[in-house]
């Protein structure tokens, strides 16, 4: 496939909700814009039963190649591209939906050589970061400073590991991590995904610098809430430029992801396929 041409057959990788809701839109959406579903993957085949066409399901993930995907849209977890993100790039472009896997080094290194030796391009979706284009801008003009989101949500929609599974509320509202975004990561590789998108959109700062807060509140039953600030570097007054965003999105009690960001990833999924595909690291 040409570098300059669009995806038109997708394989999702992950059938969760967010894969579910892929995998409706395409089917229902996807022949009359150009799009064709040519496999659904999950770690637990069983859950695609009656629902996905069985011509579809894909037993064997490095089988997928046999399928000839432009497009392969990871919407699973982590380890999928710890663990297969390399080999995926070897047959087409990929979807990250789980960018907090790009905070260990050797796994962005692995995508960024083999999207530059098979010509295939790394999206990532922006999913619940706002204002993800205004940050890369500002951040190439040289004007970001600092750059620090919060993500707080009930303590049931978070998914921990390590250190973290154990950490408890002491209160109606608990900051469990406040520190950089690679930190996070390994243990709250679900819930650390716009952090992650907000490090990769500000490579001055990455993930090192780049600081998430995550924090646990009970009366956010319905709702996870997002908080973006920056700064830039003081100007002749003394004073610096700083934005701060405030998104509230609706969620189902016990989520992982919130009603919103499921719609903004199949518009992430309708742009990747309409940008020019070249090697590298991509928003859309």
């Amino acid at each position: 496939m040409a570098l300059d041409q669009v995806p038109r057959k997708v394989g999702i990788v992950g059938y969760g909700r967010l894969g579910q809701s892929l995998v409706s839109h395409l089917l229902t959406q996807g022949p009359e814009l150009g799009l064709e579903l040519v496999f659904v993957w999950n770690r637990d085949p069983g859950r695609m039963a009656g629902s996905v066409p069985p011509s579809l399901q894909l037993q064997n993930l490095a089988a997928l190649g046999e399928r000839h995907p432009d497009l392969v849209v990871e919407v699973a977890h982590p380890k999928i591209i710890h663990e297969s993100g390399a080999e995926i790039l070897r047959y087409a472009h990929l979807l990250v939906g789980s960018p907090s896997a790009l905070a260990e080094q050797a796994t962005e290194q692995r995508l960024l050589e083999a999207s530059h030796r098979w010509g295939h391009a790394v999206f990532v979706a922006r999913g619940a970061l706002w204002g993800t284009d205004d940050i890369t801008r500002l951040d190439k003009a040289g004007g970001l400073q600092s750059l620090r989101v919060t993500m707080a949500t009930h303590p049931d929609g978070f998914r921990l590991e390590g250190p973290l599974a154990t950490a408890h509320s002491t209160g109606p509202r608990t900051v469990l991590y406040e520190g950089p975004v690679r930190g996070l990561c390994p243990f709250a590789p679900r819930n650390s995904n716009t952090m992650a998108a907000a490090a990769l959109a500000a490579p001055s700062l990455g993930f090192d610098r780049v600081i998430g807060v995550l924090v646990a509140d009970f009366s956010l039953k319905d709702m996870h809430v997002v908080d973006v600030e920056l700064s830039g570097p003081p100007g002749p007054t003394g004073r610096s430029f700083a934005v701060h965003t405030h998104r509230e999105n609706p969620a189902e009690p016990g989520a992982v992801t919130g009603s919103a960001t499921v719609t903004a990833f199949w518009r992430s999924l309708l742009g990747c396929c309409q940008l020019p595909s070249k090697p590298g690291i991509h928003f859309c």
